[in-house]
Parts: C-alpha cells; sequence; structure tokens
C-alpha cells in the first residue's frame, strides 16, 4: 500500500526520507481549531484530524499524519503570524525550558494508531540582537515556537528526548509505528 504524509512541512519529508520510505505528500485541509485544550491533546487531535481528512480522500493508502507544537508555562506557541510575533516569542522563551509536542497518527486499512513525543528544549538567554538577526533572517517563520532547533543560531543550550521531535517528526516513534503496520 502506498504511503501519504499529510503534511507540507519540508522539514517532515526530509525526515521521512531518512527512514528510507517511499511515499508522497498530499497536504491535509484539516481545519486547526483547538480552543481550549492542552498542547499535549493540541498536537495529538491536529495530527488525527490531518490524517483522518487526508485518508478520507485516499482509503486505498497509508496516511501519516502530524503536528508540532510549542508550549511554556501552558501557553501555546504556534507558528508567527508576523516577524513582531515571532520577535515576542523568542523573548518569552529566553532563558527558559519549554516542551515541544509532536502528535503522530497513522491510519491503513483496518489500522489505526497515534501518539505523542514531548521533548524538554531549554533556550540561552537571547540578546536582542540575536532576536533580531534571527527574525531578519526569515527561519522562524513557518515553524512553532517561531524557531527551528537544526537552524544555525545561538538559541537551544540543550534537550531532553527526541531531537527529530522538535524539528516535526519524531523518527523513533514513527518508525515503531511503521514497523507495527508492516510498513518496513
Amino acid at each position: 500500500m502506498k504511503l501519504l504524509l499529510a503534511s507540507a512541512s519540508p522539514r517532515r519529508r526530509e525526515l521521512l526520507i531518512k527512514l528510507g520510505v517511499s511515499f508522497e505528500i498530499v497536504p491535509s485541509a484539516f481545519e486547526e481549531t483547538a480552543e481550549g485544550l492542552s498542547a499535549y491533546d493540541t498536537a495529538k487531535r491536529f495530527a488525527e484530524g490531518k490524517a483522518k481528512e487526508v485518508y478520507g480522500r485516499y482509503a486505498d493508502c497509508f496516511v501519516l499524519g502530524a503536528d508540532t507544537v510549542v508550549s511554556l508555562d501552558g501557553r501555546i506557541f504556534g507558528k508567527p503570524e508576523s516577524e513582531a510575533d515571532a520577535a515576542r516569542m523568542l523573548r518569552r522563551l529566553s532563558g527558559k525550558t519549554h516542551s515541544v509536542y509532536t502528535g503522530v497518527c497513522l491510519i491503513g486499512k483496518d489500522f489505526f494508531a497515534s501518539g505523542v513525543a514531548e521533548t524538554k528544549v531549554s533556550f540561552y538567554p537571547l540578546e536582542e540582537r540575536t532576536i533580531s538577526q534571527y527574525v531578519a533572517s526569515g527561519l522562524p517563520m513557518d515553524k512553532a515556537g517561531a524557531y527551528g532547533i537544526q537552524d544555525d543560531f545561538p538559541l537551544v543550550k540543550g534537550y531532553e528526548g527526541s531531537y527529530t521531535n522538535v524539528v516535526g517528526l519524531p523518527t523513533e516513534r514513527v518508525r515503531a509505528l511503521f514497523k507495527e503496520a508492516g510498513i518496513c
């Protein structure tokens, strides 16, 4: 059975390629609304919603959905809406430890599994100059929490958990789902 990735994220595409599976990209049209949900539940709901939406159009395939959410002190940080919003998020994360949750969901004929990976990420205290340069680079604009752990900027002091989870797809968890489903 063909595997579809229900995401247009270039980072998820790259991580899935590294797992050595063949797949096609079919972005989901799932409407992301989750008022009142925790970061964990938001990541899970969005991953499942994306996978279900695409599976509804391609029921003869396996569909992998994923969604990443950054959370600090119970607040969810999605993708920034503007450069000012990105700078605001980075100032809030500066010098603190936050959680990154990525929900994953795999659906196929007679198969459904989902889960959420969590990684704790600690930021250096960020100087205003670093924030301004990073925002001006354009790198934070399509990323939850307004940053990418893989970007070449001195933001992340350390992390506990899966590095690829922070990039956008916990490959350890996805590999286990694929094995359970008989994909690889």
